[in-house]
């Protein structure tokens, strides 16, 4: 892989969130090719910043910081480093900073250049309801409720349970209490939740959240929630993207994915790629699918525009990745892709043993098969002989997370 070692990284974070493999996956898989990763890290023993792998730290903007603050972050950060370098987003809020405030980054930074609106549109659950109506994509029944009755009313004529998504800027779903998607099975648990959303709201003009029908799991083995991987051009073209599922979340069946298998799906991908190159996207991108069996459709659920925290699921026989592949192309590094690997697997260790027990509790999952899932895991979220520091530290504070949880109670 003929990577520009000589061109620097900064993996730009604004959501306060220790746990974020997504950022540790960027500072391995391109601290490895022997690129400088400047990593930001929310304080001394924040796993992923004591990588070996990262050459330099410093505190991150809070998620809320003024753009002019984040704008004088990275010019300060800029004047310590050789040349423009590669600027990497692992959140919605740093896609959205970028696309709408980025131009004057542009002669220290490399960075894709979507449409400057499409960035918050696309992480918005409401505006991607809007979108995905426009394009003729599939996606479950939505609506915003601006009060108690309304809300009751679109559950009423959905029927429950119904998924409750956070409606808030980012980080707000710690204010209101819950978590960013939320699957309510009764009229009592759903009023409660729009109180407390309520009151994060104070004065809005809305809930604060948003409702959706809930797509029922399908029969056991048939594989329904999906992902897309994938990274776009300044032609919007796809020069990296694969399609994989999710075998495991938490919460179980609304959350992150803790145990990823890649899957080929050739219907998804186009499907994937028609979307994001018919809105002129630029970049790193993961979009979440969930397959309905009641008209064989993929329902998009969520257009995150930025990297996804599994992407290193998706490494091709030639190395490349999607974060290797926009350091690849902003460098003007032409590459060719390689084969698919399907079956690899990806763990996230922290997160995992909460998803098998919810799993377990449901029967879809035995000990003996979550173990040896773990055996077969290709990649791990933390875990790598490598680089060992990250695994120790994320253990030693999942683990005071717990105890202070509990004391707490």
């Amino acid at each position: 892989m003929d990577a520009d070692t000589a061109t620097d990284a900064v993996l730009l974070k604004l959501d306060r969130n220790i746990f974020h493999h997504g950022g540790l996956g960027v500072i391995r898989s391109l601290g490895r090719l022997g690129i400088r990763v400047h990593a930001m890290r929310e304080d001394r023993f924040t796993p992923a910043g004591v990588s070996r792998y990262a050459r330099r730290t410093m505190s991150p903007m809070p998620a809320r910081a003024h753009p002019d603050d984040v704008l004088d972050l990275l010019d300060r950060l800029a004047d310590g480093l050789p040349g423009p370098a590669v600027l990497v987003t692992t959140d919605d809020a740093g896609a959205i900073f970028l696309a709408e405030h980025g131009d004057k980054l542009r002669p220290r930074y490399l960075f894709p250049d979507p449409p400057a609106d499409l960035p918050r549109r696309a992480a918005g659950k409401a505006t991607l309801a809007e979108i995905c109506r426009a394009a003729g994509v599939p996606h479950p029944a939505t609506v915003v409720p601006v009060d108690a009755a309304e809300a009751t009313a679109f559950a009423d004529s959905c029927g429950y349970p119904v998924v409750a998504k956070v409606n808030l800027p980012w980080a707000a779903d710690r204010t209101v209490g819950v978590q960013s998607t939320t699957i309510v099975r009764g009229r009592d648990e759903l009023l409660g939740l729009v109180e407390r959303a309520r009151r994060a709201t104070g004065d809005g003009p809305d809930t604060g959240l948003l409702l959706q029908e809930y797509l029922a799991p399908a029969p056991t083995g048939t594989r329904q929630d999906w992902f897309f991987h994938g990274y776009f051009d300044t032609a919007s073209r796809c020069l990296f993207g694969h399609t994989g599922i999710k075998e495991r979340s938490f919460p179980v069946n609304a959350g992150l994915t803790t145990y990823g298998r890649w899957v080929p799906n050739d219907r998804l991908r186009a499907e994937a790629v028609a979307l994001l190159s018919g809105l002129g996207y630029q970049g790193v991108v993961d979009l979440d699918y969930r397959w309905d069996p009641r008209d064989d459709s993929y329902r998009l659920l969520d257009f995150n525009p930025r990297l996804g925290a599994q992407f290193r699921l998706f490494q091709d026989t030639a190395g490349i990745d999607a974060v290797r592949a926009l350091h690849l192309d902003l460098t003007g590094r032409g590459f060719t892709p390689g084969d698919a690997v399907p079956g690899r697997a990806l763990v996230v260790e922290n997160f995992d043993p909460l998803a098998a027990l919810g799993y377990r509790r449901e029967g879809t999952l035995s000990t003996r098969s979550w173990l040896a899932s773990l055996r077969a895991a290709d990649e791990a979220a933390w875990f790598a002989r490598d680089d060992l520091a990250p695994f120790f530290l994320s253990g030693a504070r999942t683990l005071w997370q717990a105890a202070k949880n509990r004391l707490s109670r």
